[in-house]
């Protein structure tokens, strides 16, 4: 069973940055598709960062894109977000998802973390 365990959540003010990290056990990382989504009060779920395989090129959301580093640690089984010049609309709470990348594709999500822009 593949477990995600995030960290790195809080609160900063606009400008600020934030750096996120999600633990992945039960299962091969190297054969985990890795995933950043947010979901903001009152909005649809949204990806933020994508690294589908190891060694893969990473793909950032539209809304997000240029502020946002996401990197695969295949030594330490860990996803890293890093997150720069934070908005206030980033505000939400950002949750780790892993999808295998042999049959069956199944795929998970982590409980999430709280990232709050405020000034």
């Amino acid at each position: 069973q593949v477990q995600l365990v995030e960290s790195g959540g809080g609160l900063v003010r606009p400008g600020g940055s934030l750096s996120l990290s999600c633990a992945v056990s039960g299962f091969a990382f190297g054969r985990l598709g890795m995933s950043w989504y947010r979901q903001a009060p009152g909005k649809e779920r949204e990806l933020v960062a994508e690294v589908l395989r190891p060694g893969g090129r990473p793909n950032y959301g539209i809304l997000v894109r240029g502020r946002v580093t996401i990197t695969r640690d295949d030594a330490k089984n860990t996803v890293l977000l890093q997150l720069n010049s934070l908005e206030l609309e980033d505000t939400g709470v950002y949750t780790c998802y892993a999808q295998k990348l042999v049959s069956p594709y199944t795929n998970y999500w982590g409980q999430g973390t709280q990232v709050t822009v405020s000034a």
